[in-house]
């Protein structure tokens, strides 16, 4: 059953407190599915079914409140913290993993944490990141909550307009058309995901990869 499919079978008031608590989770650092359950829960709100603003302050909240707590484990944690979810998760904290993302902190700092709020791999590692690394919490805390209410709001507000369009558009659109638009997302999806492996494979060191 699809994410959208399965939200639609609980009430809304559990959409709410589900989209905040995975956002939350994933913040903090657990690899779950934040993303998807927010564009589900935005495309439902285009239907009607949930409110968009309390979609987008619940994300917000989850985001914020999971990166502050992932920031607290990570400095006390610290290094430590990353080799044991190394050992246990080396899908997600990997030492290429953790390196990687601290290559990026190193050099964006701060706006690490406010652009890592789109990127899978950050969205998981930014707080407990920021934390083993010491940032000055203030100036983490103003990155976390600006990156978490442009991230969720806009988000939330992107998907929800789009599918009101979409919508509306769709109801006298050819079924010609509509295979031509699918097929079309699709390959621009493809792209993009090529685009940016390839980025993130410019993004490595000669040393990080002669060291795997």
């Amino acid at each position: 059953m699809h994410v959208e499919e399965w939200l639609q079978t609980i009430p809304a008031l559990w959409v709410y407190v589900l989209v905040g608590a995975v956002v939350g989770l994933e913040s903090l650092g657990i690899p779950l599915p934040g993303e998807i359950v927010l564009v589900s829960s935005a495309l439902l709100s285009a239907k009607g079914v949930v409110s968009p603003l309390i979609v987008g302050v619940c994300a917000s909240t989850g985001a914020i409140v999971g990166d502050s707590i992932g920031y607290l484990i990570g400095r006390k944690g610290g290094r430590p913290l990353f080799d044991r979810l190394g050992r246990r998760f080396p899908k997600h904290f990997g030492p290429h993993h953790i390196a990687r993302a601290e290559r990026l902190f190193q050099r964006w700092g701060v706006w690490a944490v406010f652009f890592g709020r789109f990127v899978a791999l950050l969205r998981i590692l930014a707080g407990p990141l920021a934390g083993a690394l010491h940032m000055s919490y203030w100036r983490f805390l103003v990155a976390n909550v600006s990156g978490g209410i442009v991230w969720a709001g806009g988000t939330t507000a992107a998907v929800y307009y789009l599918g009101m369009v979409a919508e509306r558009w769709l109801k006298g659109f050819s079924w010609v058309g509509l295979v031509i638009a699918v097929l079309f997302g699709v390959g621009g999806t493809i792209w993009l995901k090529r685009r940016a492996a390839k980025a993130f494979a410019e993004e490595e060191t000669p040393e990080t990869v002669s060291a795997r």
